[in-house]
């Protein structure tokens, strides 16, 4: 597995300044895998058994996972990199013990809090779980320095809400109660649904994905990925498409996928001639797809299953549609703004797949097949469908490393032996904490909003702009994504437009399924929203190319994914119910998607005139048919876009290989 320059949760991880000794580097790391050890078995029991229920579970499992992280950060010295090793360390062995104090005390008297003394805690209770809160605000604040700010200046709100005017005031409330909110009362705060949901239905598709990892099934994907580009240069970059479309399927992090890709993928893009900033768009644009591609979509997506109270497959069988037509259209994207470059590369040497490869690529398809299978025909709850295809992963990928064992002795040495195991520990640990400490924060957030109503003045100030134009409550809804977008992780981006604003847009007539799906992709668009773009930070360093260079070709590569949010409100049966009632208005939105793609980027004539006529006219048509759902119109519409779409992208290969051929006939002949 690729170390990536950050969090599979998309921080970024700031850079060590000193190297810890030998010995602390043991000692930490040895801490780090016992404690992942013990949080994996704790899970794989739970998911078994569901002993105890999901806010045990929360209230056992979030401090722990908090122990492991800072851990992770002793070992690599990331703790705090601005003071001396020894320093940091100590520091960090004093917030696990504040941790192992407060959070095993709140864990044994979890009973006596919940039921005996609920609304009467003593200050024992109130103090363990006031220290809690500063562990995962100081983590915050190392971590999301802007959840951070936000969640300060939330809990000011709740102190002193007397100070605000108009409709957001209120009479304020006290300390205790701020704390109470944020630990005690574990419908909110760092013990409610959030942290629970990452423990139990996202943790248990992070097995399948770390069981990928951890046996080297990732490498496969990108190998085989790799094969396109065999016969021409000009294919390069469809590779990267189809890498990051395969490891997007079970990875569900833009930011992740593009460390884990774009390590491959960006370093044979620019040796085939793609210029640097472009190979990093490429692989932005192709690594965004991560948060939309089923069946593990981004964490917004279980979050939405769970504000919506439907299966996750629900949202799963919705969210085949929109991620094949991003992909489709970020391939046509990649396809017309690459072919000029084919000129410049070569045809690449491709490493060939073994049979080891091969397993592993039906090992991925039978993992992908699996859980589309047991969730959709069988109808089984995601937790057991990703169990099981868990289980199955792994009885297979162990038989297959056992035999590569065989047959290859030099293998058998202990720390061979164990690596594939223990990679899976630590993806697996790694993760699903990273994740869990994310969302017990993020329940701070959403503890503030609650006690204090903000959902609720909001939405009156959204009925308002609803009585003017429905438009505006559309327009309104993206710039507020957007602005928290740029601060913030896709995650709670979702919750706060999910809390904050669908309620309301629900309440002016808009479908819950378009309302969450808009919010979703507004999410999705803060990875990639500037400008503070993550992915395009991890694929820009990886390319070493200008971040905003980066960034703003990587948006016009990411069209398709605005054109989705149009299409929400313009061909809401794309996505409202699935199966076949989706397939006429898919058809139509991606029609319209390549369009507008190829009016913007084929080339039509060599005639200036001439090209910015066709341009015009597909344009015209490629809108129209966007905005215009009555089918007797549309039908038109498509088929004249269509042809167009079909002379654009046939004029540009054409005009590739000219300059192709021109470039050949340069080159001198060897002697």
């Amino acid at each position: 597995m690729t170390e990536a320059p950050t969090s599979a949760t998309g921080a970024v991880a700031p850079p060590s300044s000193q190297e810890p000794p030998r010995w602390l580097q043991v000692t930490a790391t040895t801490g780090f895998y016992a404690v992942a050890v013990f949080f994996t078995a704790v899970l794989l029991y739970y998911y078994a058994t569901g002993a105890g229920g999901p806010t045990t579970l929360a209230v056992g499992m979030v401090p722990v996972a908090y122990i492991m992280l800072t851990l992770d950060d002793i070992r690599s010295g990331k703790l705090y990199p601005r003071l001396p090793v020894l320093a940091s360390a100590a520091i960090g062995v004093a917030l696990i013990a504040v941790a192992v104090v407060a959070g095993g005390y709140l864990f044994i008297e979890f009973d006596n809090i919940r039921m005996l003394r609920l609304g009467r805690w003593t200050d024992i209770d109130i103090m363990a779980g006031a220290a809690l809160v500063v562990l995962l605000l100081e983590y915050s604040r190392r971590k999301y320095l802007p959840l951070f700010v936000l969640n300060l200046l939330l809990a000011a709100y709740v102190l002193w809400g007397f100070l605000i005017p108009g409709m957001f005031g209120h009479s304020g409330m006290s300390l205790e109660r701020v704390i109470t909110s944020m630990s005690l009362e574990t419908s909110t705060g760092i013990f409610e649904q959030l942290p629970q949901l990452a423990l139990r239905i996202i943790g248990s598709f992070i097995l399948v994905l770390a069981a990928l990892r951890g046996f080297g099934a990732i490498d496969s994907i990108l190998k085989g990925a790799q094969r396109l580009a065999v016969r021409s240069p000009s294919l390069l970059p469809q590779a990267a498409v189809v890498g990051s479309f395969g490891v997007a399927a079970v990875s569900g992090s833009g930011a992740a996928n593009a460390a884990t890709t774009g390590s491959v993928t960006i370093p044979a893009l620019i040796r085939s001639g793609i210029p640097k900033v472009r190979a990093a768009a490429i692989e932005t644009a192709t690594s965004l797809g991560g948060q939309l591609m089923p069946p593990l979509m981004g964490i917004a997506a279980f979050l939405m299953a769970d504000y919506l109270g439907v299966g996750y497959f629900e949202v799963v069988a919705r969210g085949f549609a929109p991620a094949i037509i991003y992909f489709i259209g970020v391939s046509l994207s990649v396809y017309l703004l690459s072919a000029r470059f084919a000129a410049r590369g070569e045809v690449p040497k491709v490493e060939p797949l073994n049979l080891f490869d091969t397993v592993n690529l039906l090992a991925y398809a039978g993992a992908i097949g699996g859980l589309i299978y047991l969730m959709g025909v069988q109808r089984a709850p995601a937790m057991t469908s990703a169990q099981q295809v868990f289980i199955g992963l792994m009885v297979v990928l162990s038989l297959l490393f056992l035999y590569k064992l065989i047959r290859e002795p030099e293998r058998r040495t202990a720390s061979q032996i164990i690596e594939p195991y223990r990679g899976f520990v630590e993806t697996f640990g790694r993760m699903t904490g990273e994740l869990t400490v994310l969302l017990a924060i993020l329940g701070m957030v959403t503890a503030s909003f609650t006690i204090t109503g903000v959902p609720t003045a909001v939405g009156q100030l959204m009925i308002q702009v609803a009585s003017v134009n429905l438009v505006l409550v559309i327009v309104v809804a993206f710039l507020f994504g957007y602005v928290v977008g740029m601060g913030l992780p896709p995650a709670p981006t979702y919750i706060i437009v999910a809390v904050v604003i669908a309620p309301f847009m629900i309440s002016a007539g808009f479908d819950p399924w378009q309302v969450h799906f808009y919010a979703f992709l507004i999410a999705a668009f803060g990875e990639l929203s500037p400008p503070t773009s993550v992915t395009a930070a991890v694929t820009s360093k990886i390319a070493d190319a200008s971040f905003n260079r980066t960034m703003v070709r990587a948006i016009q590569m990411t069209l398709p994914l605005l054109l989705l949010m149009v299409a929400l409100f313009t061909w809401p049966d794309f996505i409202i119910e699935p199966g076949l009632p989706q397939l006429v208005p898919s058809a139509f939105v991606l029609i319209a998607t390549l369009g507008i793609i190829t009016s913007m980027q084929s080339l039509f004539s060599k005639t200036p005139m001439v090209q910015r006529g066709f341009r015009v006219v597909l344009i015209a048509a490629s809108a129209g048919l966007l905005l215009q759902p009555m089918q007797p119109i549309a039908t038109v519409l498509g088929a004249a876009v269509i042809g167009l779409i079909v002379y654009g992208f046939q004029h540009t290969r054409g005009r590739s290989a000219e300059e192709l051929a021109a470039a050949r006939a340069e080159e001198p002949s060897p002697s």
